[in-house]
């Protein structure tokens, strides 16, 4: 199931794109196109990427996805059996930290980023609901650079919702999505421009 109108036509309230069992909102782009391409350029000369890792079945796996995690203090974060610990935000992303609260008016402590390189770079199915994160939190993924298809899919029932993520748009999950839904960035074999995914998370204090 794909999504084009992401609005009512009465008075656009956002409406959710899953069918039941969570909740996910997309406000498609929350800034001009000037501001998401220097945030790009922030994002891509000034974090501190490095090569994502996870534990599978005991072995230890590099990915070409690279990562680099901040937060309001440097706590750690555990996912795919490895640990990592965050940075204090640099000021232009604690900038668009808040840009992303006014627009969805919810408030966040960290951010994981993501940086996919091209197209053969994705993210298979899976769920954030890591033990160090809010139970039933809000996370907001603002896409920054190469549009991507994204993708939903409900633990039981198989049901899938897509859409596609623009440059400069923001997609907030919340509620039971983590718990009922898996999600992924499919692979493709298209020519798109790199990406950078700003997820901002709620953790436990």
């Amino acid at each position: 199931m794909t999504f084009t109108d992401l609005f009512e036509n009465d008075d656009m309230k956002l409406i959710n794109l899953l069918p039941h069992d969570g909740f996910a909102y997309y406000y498609g782009k929350i800034s001009d196109l000037a501001t998401a391409d220097s945030y790009l350029i922030k994002c891509l000369s000034e974090l501190s990427w490095e090569h994502d890792r996870a534990f599978i079945y005991g072995k230890e796996i590099v990915t070409k996805r690279k990562i680099a995690w901040y937060a309001d203090e440097p706590v750690s974060y555990t996912y795919s059996g490895y640990t990592k610990k965050a940075l204090v935000w640099p000021d232009f992303l604690r900038e668009i930290k808040q840009r992303v609260e006014s627009d969805c008016g919810e408030t966040f402590n960290s951010c994981l980023c993501n940086f996919y390189s091209s197209g053969e770079e994705g993210m298979s199915w899976h769920s954030d609901a890591e033990k160090d994160l809010v139970e039933n939190g809000v996370i907001g993924a603002l896409t920054l650079g190469g549009e991507r298809k994204f993708s939903f899919k409900h633990r039981q029932t198989g049901e899938s919702v897509s859409l596609t993520l623009e440059h400069g748009s923001l997609l907030i999950m919340k509620g039971h999505t983590q718990k009922n839904w898996l999600h992924s960035l499919p692979k493709t074999k298209k020519n798109v421009e790199p990406r950078v995914s700003l997820t901002f998370r709620q953790m436990r204090c």
